[in-house]
């Protein structure tokens, strides 16, 4: 039931907004701390990536710089490690932290990593879900149609799977990212708890995502179910 403009049910993502606030304060700051300390060896961001890739037979695997912040990533369809600016050229542990861990990625995708293959199955679903979820469900209520509110809602379940799975990709990736930092004496000790740093606030921007699907989701079932 709404009363006005209010919606009660908004109470269901104040947690998750909150969590979500806190994960991006707490990335971009710890990002930006360590992304200031250079590293003893002095290998940037791409050079680190490269060895990683190198000494795991992923010759074939090109890194390129990318435009933005934060948004490196791994492509396992085209098989390619874009990295920012800010990670490609710096020398800084922030850079060869996050460096490592999209190599971890590319990892992953060779060794048939299950988690990451399911991942990368739910994607078309998934952005079906996040795409067309919300015009079904909006139609099915301002219509009166809850059939078309419940397929939406269905939907919906796409991307809280995706975001759910997530989770161990992005873990596994930051374990394996700081086993070859140390490996290989790309790091020191002291530098890879900085880069550890990094890893866990990037990793809490993952939680806080999945924690606002889940209460999305509850939320969505909520109204919809509040509307028979």
């Amino acid at each position: 039931m709404y009363y006005g403009f209010y919606d009660p049910t908004f109470i269901f993502l104040v947690p998750a907004l909150l969590l979500a606030f806190y994960a991006q304060s707490k990335i971009q700051m710890t990002f930006s701390k360590y992304l200031k300390v250079a590293s003893i060896r002095g290998l940037t961001g791409a050079e680190a990536a490269r060895i990683i890739l190198d000494r795991n037979g992923l010759y074939d695997i090109p890194i390129v710089v990318i435009p933005g912040r934060l948004t490196d990533h791994y492509d396992p369809s085209q098989r390619v490690l874009r990295l920012s600016e800010d990670v490609y050229y710096s020398t800084s542990i922030a850079s060869i932290g996050v460096a490592a861990h999209e190599a971890g990625h590319a990892i992953q995708h060779n060794k048939g990593y299950v988690p990451l293959l399911i991942r990368n199955s739910l994607v078309p679903v998934a952005n079906i879900g996040s795409n067309l979820s919300w015009i079904l469900i909006l139609l099915g209520l301002f219509m009166g149609a809850m059939g078309l509110a419940r397929l939406g809602v269905l939907l919906f379940t796409a991307v809280v799977a995706f975001q759910i799975i997530t989770l161990p990709v992005e873990f596994n990736a930051s374990s394996r990212a700081l086993i070859e930092l140390d490996s290989n004496g790309l790091l020191f000790e002291n530098e890879l708890k900085g880069a550890k740093k990094v890893l866990n606030a990037a990793a809490l921007t993952y939680v806080a995502a999945t924690l606002m699907a889940i209460s999305q989701l509850l939320r969505l079932l909520f109204i919809t179910r509040d509307r028979d």
